[in-house]
């Protein structure tokens, strides 16, 4: 006798189950998307893991306009939290952005429902892709970043922002030998923008390439290069690295000739830091800890604090973060940055140098931020970055700050949203 048909053996489906509950845990919990898809992607094989992972961030990048979408096909708004609307987005999110014939798509779309709403999502599914719909380029940011970001930096800032979020971001590499900024970007097909940098063209595939299984470079986006780039060499002084896994920031400082301490709270992450210094063959006292209760053993002659943020910065390529941040979270973060600044400020010595960095295009975690911090320790002042030290066509504020935004470089291919500051401890009692 024949088995039952059941719903798990539509091919497909669990990958689809997978993305319901990431998109669940993104939405309605808050969780980041790349923490989220280890639970969520449990015992599915790493090619239904990356599948998961590309219907999750699409849907996440192209939400507004999905949501536009269902509501022109029902007759009353679908609840954003309605099971049926979540179905909808990962099913049309197939189709309209990662090629999958409309059949297959809801073929993993219906067994996600039970009851009326699949009838619901059928009937809205297919008056939808009947009409050949093409989700607008580039794609809608959430309104209420867009409202956020047009009142920090002006109406044309989101516009940039939408059109940054509808390209790949490319893909950027350190070099362990600034010197040989020439031959590797020769060898890789790439440009460079500035000494010990390569901008990869697209496409490339990062293990098979020359270099990388010896160490010779790291990924690391550009932007997220300039902290470092503004502590120059080392010549075997002491630098904290504070936040520093997965260690791109302690490579190119223990490659610049300092004697790195890197500290990180995440022992997982930490672990990438060590299999990145094993690989480049570089060295750095790695420790485990949290910096609110951590100390040194003694002052340092330099510090990069890499602060938590809300990673705004970043959205390009975590798209979550557009959804799952809001005042609420960027005031909480703030304050931390706030506690870990004051900390960090105790342990540099005299004539020291502080590099206070952000991967976030909120002004309460950058320029706020520095501005409060400098008016309550007047013992440190601002150490202007100079055009000379940034890579090519990123120019410093009238601060002396270094602030990239989403249409920096974007003749280039832009590059990540950064915000970083100097200051020098006065030698002064």
């Amino acid at each position: 006798m024949p088995r039952p048909f059941r719903p798990e053996d539509v091919p497909g489906l669990p990958a689809r189950r997978a993305a319901l509950r990431l998109l669940d845990a993104v939405l309605r919990r808050g969780d980041p998307l790349e923490l989220a898809l280890h639970g969520a992607a449990q015992g599915l094989a790493p090619a239904d893991r990356a599948l998961v992972h590309a219907i999750a961030a699409e849907t996440l990048r192209h939400l507004p306009d999905l949501d536009a979408l269902i509501d022109s096909a029902t007759r009353q708004p679908l609840p954003h939290d309605a099971k049926a609307r979540m179905v909808l987005r990962i099913a049309l999110i197939q189709v309209l952005a990662l090629g999958t014939a409309p059949h297959a798509a809801i073929a993993t779309a219906l067994p996600l429902v039970d009851g009326g709403p699949r009838k619901l999502v059928h009937g809205v599914f297919g008056t939808l892709t009947r009409a050949d719909p093409a989700l607008p380029s580039p794609p809608t940011l959430p309104p209420e970043t867009a409202s956020r970001w047009a009142a920090q930096w002006g109406d044309a800032m989101p516009q940039a922002a939408a059109h940054a979020y509808g390209q790949r971001p490319p893909v950027d590499i350190s070099l362990r030998d600034p010197a040989r900024t020439a031959h590797w970007a020769e060898a890789l097909n790439g440009r460079s923008l500035a000494p010990g940098h390569v901008r990869l063209p697209e496409g490339a595939a990062i293990p098979d390439l020359p270099g990388f299984s010896e160490g010779a470079w790291w990924v690391q986006d550009l932007a997220a290069s300039t902290p470092a780039r503004l502590l120059g060499l080392g010549e075997g002084r002491h630098v904290l690295d504070l936040c520093a896994a997965p260690g791109g920031k302690t490579m190119q400082l223990a490659a610049a000739g300092w004697r790195v301490t890197a500290v990180d709270q995440s022992k997982k992450r930490l672990e990438r830091l060590d299999e990145n210094l094993a690989r480049t063959g570089l060295s750095a006292a790695i420790v485990q800890g949290d910096l609110r209760a951590w100390e040194p053993d003694g002052a340092a002659d330099a510090i990069l604090l890499d602060a938590p943020c809300t990673a705004t910065g970043i959205y390009r390529r975590h798209p979550d973060v557009l959804h799952r941040i809001g005042p609420r979270q960027i005031a909480e973060l703030a304050e931390l940055q706030t506690e870990l600044l004051a900390r960090a400020a105790a342990w540099l010595k005299p004539g020291g140098t502080l590099i206070y960095a952000t991967c976030s295009l909120e002004r309460a975690e950058g320029e706020e931020q520095v501005a409060r911090f400098i008016d309550a320790r007047p013992d440190f002042s601002p150490l202007p970055a100079t055009p000379g030290e940034l890579p090519d066509g990123i120019v410093p504020t009238a601060q002396g700050w270094v602030r990239t935004l989403p249409d920096s470089l974007a003749a280039q291919g832009g590059t990540d949203g950064f915000f970083v500051a100097r200051l020098i401890r006065s030698t002064k009692p």
